[in-house]
């Protein structure tokens, strides 16, 4: 049985057109997106509020004691304890109303979700990114089930993964710092030479969606655009199998290049 591509491409999410639609962001379509919106939402209305207090102060006070409403002016040395609270009030206000709040919440959410990678009881599907100038590459394991071996589906630009189950990341950079970016799963972690990072994500819907570099690489930065293909289960059972059939007559295994993979768990 072959995957069809073409079933996915038909109706991948769209936004409109319209000019107040470029303000949205793109379609969720992991389970832990909404942590990371929330934490969005939540800073920008905290500081719309703060910014509107202060518009209101700096302009309410500039209409209420304008020179014409106020010919004779008044000369005070104000009330030096009365200012000193007012201004900490305002101040700790802002400390726990946004710093200490987006802190708390944010370190809740890594500790407790995004840093809680899947176990090899939950058998996530694991994928190794290398990141170059300017390319992703994605290694999967063959039927070995093992990484770096000559059975490897090695795939440029194209990530395609299934629903419903845990991914996990493993993340290298071959020349310069990069960032592999999800922004339909709202995650993104730094691709760092000599170094693997990892991160993990759990996709709900199907579709065909953007992958990007969220660093900036070099000049030709904007040509790092990848897609991220998610399919159902039983297609991209289809997907695999075609590809580790494909894998076994056109890997060169002989090209030092093509083993820049590492036995998973060694790292």
């Amino acid at each position: 049985m072959m995957f069809d591509l073409s079933r996915l491409m038909m109706n991948p999410w769209k936004m409109n057109a319209g000019l107040l639609d470029a303000f949205y962001p793109p379609k969720d379509i992991s389970t832990n997106g909404h942590l990371i919106d929330f934490l969005f939402y939540y800073t920008t209305a905290m500081n719309i509020f703060f910014f509107t207090l202060v518009c209101l102060g700096l302009f309410g006070f500039s209409y209420l004691y304008h020179h014409k409403r106020h010919p004779k002016p008044y000369y005070t040395h104000g009330n030096k304890k009365k200012q000193i609270l007012i201004t900490t009030l305002i101040g700790l206000a802002v400390f726990f109303g946004i710093d200490a709040t987006i802190t708390s919440i944010s370190n809740q959410d890594l500790v407790n979700t995004f840093w809680k990678f899947p176990t090899e009881e939950e058998k996530p599907v694991k994928v190794e990114v290398l990141a170059q100038q300017w390319m992703w590459t994605f290694r999967h394991p063959g039927e070995d089930g093992e990484f770096n071996t000559a059975d490897d589906i090695l795939v440029n630009h194209d990530l395609h993964l299934p629903v419903n189950r845990k991914i996990e990341f493993r993340i290298t950079s071959k020349d310069v710092i990069h960032s592999f970016y999800l922004p339909n799963t709202r995650l993104k972690v730094d691709a760092i030479p000599g170094r693997v990072t990892r991160m993990w994500v759990e996709l709900t819907e199907p579709g065909v969606y953007d992958i990007a570099c969220a660093e900036m690489c070099g000049t030709h930065h904007y040509l790092m655009k990848g897609r991220l293909i998610v399919h159902s289960e039983e297609d991209y059972l289809a997907w695999k199998a075609e590809a580790s059939r494909i894998a076994k007559y056109e890997n060169d295994t002989d090209n030092p290049e093509f083993y820049w993979g590492w036995k998973w768990g060694n790292n």
